[in-house]
């Protein structure tokens, strides 16, 4: 059989198409050896094969090639061929490019397909479909209502001559609409729309939109033609829905320990139904115990991307009533910690663990003969094992510090094996974290499927990093940058910077293996979650890198970035002395503006270099990190940190970072130079000259390589899960960052309060585009009641401009005015709005909590900030607020989000 490929593609030049498929022919799924096309006009590629067997149903895609040899997939798997049931000579197929930014591509995502759009799939008919056929017409149309299908109209006597009193109904296969003809003795060209048609009723309810189709060849019986139609022209952006987002930890139930747990989310679900929304979004669940104080309330900083928090374990469900004597005084610390206005981390996780550890004693290794567990060790024990072990050491050595360990510092795969067998005197400590994963994966699946039950999703949170003590960077260092730290530039919310201390990812590291750790990572969250939050997706781009030298994000750079090079400069006629942009620039000046009446203070930790008056930092005081350890052993006052900061913003005053080892040739600037007295005292004429190529460096030079970069690493990794997948694209975003995240279909996320826009003070929810998720706040800023108290000015500007109130804006963010913001984004063009609890509960001033400070989840610019917000009514006494929950979700229903 000849299997003759067309694809419609306007290529430019130096691009070029490939074919790739699971036949040898195609390279079996390796791109490497996928099969070049050939040009044969502006409008399509071509090539053919000769198939003389085959054993499966051939699975095809179309790759496009660029100059520089970047590939990038169309969309989807579902290209597939499967006529063995009627032999032809000869197949011809007319593909359309599956664009992975079309809209209705997200509806073929897990949560819709297998949650959100069961009853909006269109209805499901048996047709009858005629013996002998000589085309398949295929299209796809996700948002069908329950009693629609679609129907094929056409010019030809043979697909009804325009007739739409009893169209050819089309038969659903997989994610296809299918239509087979005999049109051997029809006229061609063929022109022809779709339409869809009330199967109920009987009644053709419209056409597509757009021109006709137009099919120009005619084929015969021993030849098949596929038109491979891409998706029917119906509006494709009427689809939106609302969902809320709050941290398993600030759950509060009649049941909690003083925390949220995976039970809780059952209640969770029933109010969210309540109200109409579809959407639960969560913070990171991983398992973050490292130190075993408050510092592990940090959801971002997980010992394992895999193993779930013994945190949100409910014990009273593990002991069941088999065990249940053994929580008699569990359940008197439970009544005190439950009424705790906040989360006591060290209290909580103390006694869960305590009395977990009774029931493993007690129920010894029987758990492991279950066959349940059996099946999920099994599945699991490629990072189980691992971590159980990984936990083990932590508890012997009291750190997860594994340079530190004794033994088994550096992970040893057959040395750990053989350090778990059962028959091993350690065996039971190792299998008590076996236990406890097992378990929290059984009371968070059961809640995954009761969500899934009532039509409602989870969404979860994939942090941009791993912790640097973590099992994760154990088991493979080689994947991760360890002599750096990740982190973010300055901004409003942290004016020097932000450092997160992960360390960077290697990727070319995770190229050479295929993103291996990436795609199980995701496979893994499948397990849990419909869709997921890419944490700082910008860091795919580019990541803001960090020398361990440095204790504040400012002193970090974008890697990887173009550099600017030493001869720049002289192009610029600037003249360049590299010790003078490199090294912090101190004089008696200096100290003044920035110090005033304190600067003696500083002369202690300087040397005097030269006769023009600069100064150099004492060896001992070179880095912030030297700094950092000399105050760690002085009493903490004023004065002493004073002195500390002091110190730091005199080493951050640089104007440029020189490249390891270039040997004083290439150089990056230090973001936001141009607010340094290293900047200031240089000559206007020079400040002119180094600004410009400052903002050619951060602004311009670096696009078109990031942009590279990205489409390097996200298509790959998107290909690895078919879950909906939103990028957190705030802060400083390079230009390409829209372009190709819409190349690829990754939601954006959209804050009212960090425009996009340069020059705009605020984002319009109403002109946020489809793919985009738009939300007041999110767990790193204040809540709307909380920003309206931050700044009066800016309050005022965005009462008469945003929301069109005249006269001056009130004092405190009235529920009114809550309710105002909260609708704005409900009638906002994105696909989803998600709010916080808080944001919601902000618009009723019965419910809400009275001080709106104390809702803030986290503040970015405090490093060591104790994550413990819970929420103040219980969800049994919210979901009982009838009036609240149904007026909240008629205002869904007004919006077209119910």
């Amino acid at each position: 059989m000849i299997v003759h490929f067309y694809i419609r593609f306007h290529t430019q030049y130096g691009q070029s198409l490939l074919l790739s498929g699971n036949h040898p022919l195609l390279g079996e799924g390796d791109l490497s050896r996928a099969l070049p096309m050939q040009y044969l006009n502006e409008q399509f590629w071509h090539v053919s094969i000769e198939v003389k067997s085959v054993d499966e149903p051939l699975q095809y895609k179309y790759v496009l090639r660029t100059e520089d040899g970047l590939l990038t997939e169309e969309w989807g798997n579902d290209r597939v061929i499967d006529h063995e049931s009627r032999p032809v000579s000869e197949i011809r197929l007319i593909d359309t490019w599956d664009f992975a930014g079309e809209y209705e591509n997200v509806f073929y995502t897990l949560p819709f397909q297998q949650t959100l759009l069961l009853e909006s799939k269109g209805a499901s008919r048996k047709i009858k479909w005629p013996e002998e056929y000589t085309h398949e017409f295929r299209v796809k149309a996700p948002l069908l209502r329950p009693n629609e299908v679609l129907c094929m109209i056409g010019s030809s006597a043979g697909t009804g001559a325009w007739s739409s009193t009893d169209p050819m109904l089309g038969k659903r296969e997989n994610n296809w609409w299918v239509f087979r003809f005999d049109l051997s003795g029809d006229v061609f060209p063929l022109a022809y729309k779709y339409g869809v048609y009330d199967i109920e009723t009987g009644a053709f309810l419209q056409y597509e939109g757009g021109d006709n189709r137009i099919l120009f060849e005619a084929s015969g019986h021993d030849k098949i033609k596929i038109m491979h139609d891409g998706f029917v022209r119906l509006p494709n952006n009427v689809w939106k829905g609302a969902g809320v987002a709050i941290p398993v930890f600030s759950l509060r139930t009649g049941d909690s320990f003083g925390v949220g747990e995976f039970t809780d989310i059952a209640l969770l679900v029933d109010w969210v139904k309540l109200t109409g929304m579809k959407l639960i979004q969560l913070l990171p669940v991983n398992d973050t115990g490292a130190t075993g104080t408050w510092v592990d309330s940090y959801p971002y900083a997980a010992i394992s991307a895999y193993a779930l928090h013994p945190l949100y374990l409910n014990i009273g469900r593990v002991a069941g009533k088999q065990h249940a004597s053994l929580l008699k005084n569990y359940k008197k610390k439970q009544k005190e910690l439950n009424a705790r206005p906040e989360l006591e981390y060290e209290t909580v996780m103390q006694c869960k663990l305590e009395t977990l550890r009774k029931i493993y004693e007690r129920v010894g290794a029987s758990f492991e003969e279950h066959p349940d567990y059996q099946r999920y060790f099994e599945k699991n024990r490629h990072w189980l094992v691992p971590y159980a072990a990984f936990c083990y050491f932590r508890d012997v050595y009291g750190t997860t510090d594994f340079y530190s360990w004794k033994e088994h510092a550096q992970y040893d795969a057959a040395a750990v094996a053989a350090f778990v067998e059962p028959g091993q005197p350690q065996y039971a400590d190792i299998a008590f974290y076996y236990f406890t994963q097992y378990h929290l994966h059984l009371q968070l699946t059961e809640a995954v499927h009761y969500a899934h039950q009532q039509g409602i999703i989870l969404k979860g949170d994939i942090p941009i990093g791993i912790y640097r003590y973590s099992c994760d960077a154990w088991l493979a260092p080689g994947l991760y940058n360890m002599t750096l730290q990740a982190g973010a530039p300055p901004d409003a919310f942290a004016v020097r910077g932000q450092n997160w201390s992960f360390p960077t990812y290697n990727w070319q590291a995770m190229h050479a293996d295929g993103y291996e750790w990436w795609k199980s990572r995701f496979e893994q969250m499948s397990h849990y979650f419909d869709a997921f939050r890419i944490d700082h997706i910008l860091g795919f781009f580019r990541i803001w890198s960090i020398p361990m030298h440095a204790v504040e994000g400012i002193m970090g750079r974008f890697v990887p970035a173009l550099p600017v090079m030493v001869n720049e400069f002289a192009d610029k006629h600037i003249s360049f002395e590299p010790t003078r942009y490199t090294m912090p620039y101190i004089t008696e000046d200096v100290l003044w503006e920035m110090f005033g009446s304190n600067k003696d203070h500083f002369h202690e930790f300087l040397h005097p270099v030269g006769p023009d008056g600069r100064y150099r930092l004492k060896d001992e005081f070179a880095t912030q990190r030297q700094v950092e350890l000399h105050f760690a052993d002085v009493i903490a006052s004023e004065n002493t940190q004073f002195l500390r900061q002091g110190l730091y913003d005199l080493i951050s005053n640089v104007i440029l970072f020189e490249e390891n080892g270039s040997n004083q040739t290439r150089f990056h600037f230090r973001f936001g130079m141009e607010q340094t007295p290293s900047f200031k005292h240089l000559h206007p004429e020079e400040r002119t000259a180094v600004y410009e190529l400052y903002v050619d460096y951060y602004f311009r030079r670096q696009d078109d390589f990031w942009m590279k970069e990205a489409m390097e690493r996200l298509p790959a990794l998107k290909r690895a899960t078919n879950m909906l997948i939103c990028g957190e694209d705030l802060g400083l975003v390079p230009h390409c960052v829209p372009e190709v995240m819409r190349q690829l279909g990754i939601l954006s996320l959209e804050v009212q309060r960090m425009p996009k826009t340069l020059g705009a003070e605020f984002a319009s929810p109403g002109q946020a585009h489809y793919l985009s998720v738009v939300t007041p706040s999110t767990h790193d800023m204040s809540t709307i009641r909380g920003w309206w108290e931050e700044d009066r000015a800016r309050t005022q500007r965005f009462f008469n401009t945003v929301l069109g109130q005249p006269g001056d804006a009130p004092f405190f963010c009235e529920p009114e005015i809550n309710r105002m913001i909260v609708d704005q984004h409900l009638h906002s063009g994105a696909m989803w709005s998600i709010f916080q609890l808080q944001d919601i509960l902000g618009s009723d001033g019965r419910l809400r909590k009275e001080n709106p400070q104390s809702e803030r989840i986290n503040i970015p610019a405090n490093a060591k900030h104790y994550w413990r917000y819970r929420m103040h009514l219980p969800l049994e006494e919210l979901a009982a607020e009838k009036d609240f929950n149904e007026a909240f979700r008629a205002s869904l229903f007004r919006a077209g989000r119910g």
